[in-house]
């Protein structure tokens, strides 16, 4: 599937407004106040062309994947903007000296299963060598509370800055355990930055009001939940859509 363009006889449509302002949400979402640490990509038109694409329930499974690996790789690209950087002078072939910058310290990047495995081929295109950690999280049929079923981690976590991944941020309870798994294995809340490519507002509120020093990077802000908890308008189920179809 290709992008649509207008004829060159069509009127040029104009592109998108941006979806969100500073700390705060668009029309087509809510008007409430969203909190300074969340960011989303620029709302260019090319963005929201890409999630045209993958929103459409006629999308084949191939421009889904090829389509949806390019949001992610943008995503990822913009949560390594929010890494901290020391001074670093190197030596040019020129043999002048440049006063550069270098990434503090080393990062992971850990996937809630199964879905978040997605975008780990995205994290590793930019990113070589990159340790990746796991982590499985599924609702539990007695309480209803999101349960931890598995995580590995590498040894050395807790030393590491890191980008948990999880396409879809509806209610929150998934990433919410997912943090809290990470912390209890002594990664600090300000080194973890939360990437996704869709989130609810409601969402955005419960995970930021319950880590407020924590970032989220999200690609889009929908307009919220219906009565099942399914992001409106959403996507569907990105893994069912990603790995089944």
């Amino acid at each position: 599937m290709n992008p649509s363009f207008t004829s060159p006889s069509s009127p040029p449509v104009p592109p998108p407004q941006p979806s969100l302002q500073p700390n705060s949400l668009s029309s087509n979402a809510t008007d409430a106040k969203l909190p300074p640490s969340v960011f989303t990509l620029p709302q260019t038109a090319q963005l929201e062309a890409l999630y045209t694409i993958i929103r459409d329930k006629e999308t084949s499974r191939g421009d889904f994947l090829f389509y949806s690996d390019r949001i992610i790789r943008l995503l990822v690209e913009e949560g390594l903007n929010h890494l901290p950087v020391i001074q670093k002078s190197v030596v040019t072939p020129t043999g002048a000296t440049y006063d550069g910058v270098g990434f503090e310290g080393k990062i992971c990047g850990v996937s809630i299963l199964r879905a978040g495995e997605a975008m780990e081929a995205g994290l590793r295109e930019v990113c070589r060598s990159v340790r990746i950690g796991k982590i499985l999280i599924q609702r539990d049929e007695e309480t209803a509370q999101p349960k931890l079923f598995y995580s590995k981690f590498p040894q050395d976590i807790a030393k590491r800055y890191v980008l948990l991944l999880d396409p879809m941020l509806a209610t929150g309870g998934s990433a919410m355990k997912a943090v809290d798994v990470l912390m209890e294995h002594g990664v600090p809340e300000d080194r973890i930055i939360f990437i996704n490519l869709i989130s609810s507002p409601e969402g955005l509120k419960n995970f930021c009001g319950r880590f407020p020093r924590l970032k989220v990077i999200t690609g889009w802000i929908d307009q919220g939940l219906n009565e099942k908890a399914y992001i409106i308008p959403g996507l569907g189920d990105f893994g069912e859509r990603r790995y089944c179809e």
